[in-house]
């Protein structure tokens, strides 16, 4: 699965209003939600970020965090991407705010493509271009067309 057709630019927000890990929780997945056209899902999403980050905080690496978790409410793998122009408090690892959120949701059935997703993201995260590129982007537009450039860079080195 490509990160440019999951994270789409209706599935990216820009300035992200949260201060902290709870309220961009709620954030993100009112986006996933509302992009997924999962009404009526919303609590057991929530409920499925909260149990896996209760386990180990989701702040992997410098101003990057990514919340994920499964749930039984939805089928498939669904997914947005935040990005905070002043940080928040995330609780993460290194103790130091982050700015970069991919949020991602599976069914329970799709653990293979669920740690694909990852995976990719982590192999993303490496690139410190890419971060410093998308926090410089001031819509949904230019942020996913950064990920589109590094992502297709990342796939070009892996053949």
């Amino acid at each position: 699965m490509l990160l440019q057709e999951l994270f789409t630019p209706s599935r990216i927000k820009v300035n992200l209003e949260s201060e902290d890990k709870e309220e961009v929780f709620e954030e993100l997945v009112d986006l996933l939600v509302r992009s997924f056209h999962l009404e009526g899902k919303r609590d057991a999403i929530l409920e499925a970020i909260r149990e896996r980050e209760q386990k180990m905080s989701t702040g992997i690496k410098t101003g990057i965090a990514v919340p994920h978790g499964k749930t039984d409410a939805i089928e498939g793998i669904c997914g947005v991407m935040g990005v905070s122009k002043k940080g928040i408090d995330y609780g993460a690892l290194d103790g130091e705010p982050v700015y970069l959120i991919f949020l991602l949701v599976s069914s329970m059935d799709e653990s293979g493509q669920h740690l694909k997703v990852l995976k990719k993201v982590a192999s993303l995260m490496e690139y410190t271009d890419f971060y410093k590129k998308v926090l410089e982007t001031d819509t949904a537009e230019k942020a996913h067309a950064v990920l589109k450039q590094f992502e297709d860079i990342l796939d070009y080195q892996e053949t």
